[in-house]
């Protein structure tokens, strides 16, 4: 085999054996009495969106809405659907006069209509970019 293709082949090897340690991010969890507690009774009093806004964000890590050196605050997005409260989070940072979600990450936290954490889920940096 002529050097110049052998160098190749090689490169190929490493790239198709380094591959599957670069397929992406693998999303976990967050679990726990800090991050997912299910500590209501199902007959408490169903939550209003400010108070599902208030107990998703008490429950995303600590400052992770800032203020830090890159994050200024989060935007929140809620829905209600079949029962539960669906919470995005996200991240900005100012960036002339607006918020800018460029590169910084999200969070969902779900919960059920008595705030119960049903699932928190990190997002990753790549999935905020689009």
């Amino acid at each position: 085999m002529p050097p110049g293709r052998a160098a190749r082949v090689a490169a190929l090897a490493v790239i198709a054996l380094a591959a599957p340690c670069v397929a992406g991010p693998v999303e976990v969890y967050r679990e726990g009495a800090r991050y997912c507690p299910r500590d209501r009774p199902k007959n408490a009093p169903e939550l209003d969106e400010a108070q599902v806004v208030a107990r998703a964000r008490a429950l995303v890590p600590d400052d992770f809405c800032g203020p830090t050196r890159y994050v200024a605050g989060c935007d929140v997005s809620v829905e209600y659907e079949y029962g539960s409260w669906r919470v995005y989070v996200h991240q900005y940072r100012e960036r002339a006069g607006r918020e800018d979600w460029l590169g910084l990450t999200h969070t969902y936290v779900i919960l059920d209509r008595v705030g119960n954490c049903l699932a928190n889920i990190p997002g990753t940096p790549l999935g905020s970019y689009n």
